[in-house]
């Protein structure tokens, strides 16, 4: 029997932020990230479509668990665009690579109209690759 190896593809499905009613129209659209690990190296990259209005910021947070919010790890690149791309590299700490181990790193989007007080519109949290995980089993 094989050890389990790490995981090092990650994805993301960007959905809305929660919200309210009265925040409805300030929400739209939707997105996806890809992410590889090699060492303490996190590559990130991912696009973006229809959202209320140009994106503004896209960042890495860490949450205590998967769908918890949390802090910011680092900025990444992103397009000033309804539609576009963001992308990023990040070096992680010990705590961050076991907690992108765990499912607690997720990107968010923010544009210039959003959910207040930071105009957060888009979230998705990195999950490991399945599909990637279960063909190095096979080798």
């Amino acid at each position: 029997m094989r050890a389990q190896q790490t995981p090092d593809a990650f994805n993301a499905r960007l959905s809305w932020v929660p919200i309210s009613s009265a925040e409805r129209n300030d929400v739209a659209g939707r997105g996806s990230a890809t992410a590889k690990l090699s060492r303490s190296r996190l590559l990130v990259s991912g696009s973006f479509e229809r959202l209320p209005a140009p994106a503004t910021l896209a960042t890495l947070r860490q949450g205590a668990a998967i769908g918890a919010s949390g802090p910011v790890i680092a900025e990444l690149k992103v397009e000033h665009a309804v539609n576009g791309t963001f992308s990023g590299r990040v070096e992680l700490n010990r705590g961050q690579r076991a907690a992108l181990l765990a499912g607690e790193l997720y990107i968010q989007l923010h544009a210039e109209r959003g959910v207040p007080p930071d105009n957060a519109v888009l979230r998705g949290w990195l999950l490991a690759d399945q599909r990637a995980a279960s063909s190095r089993s096979r080798n």
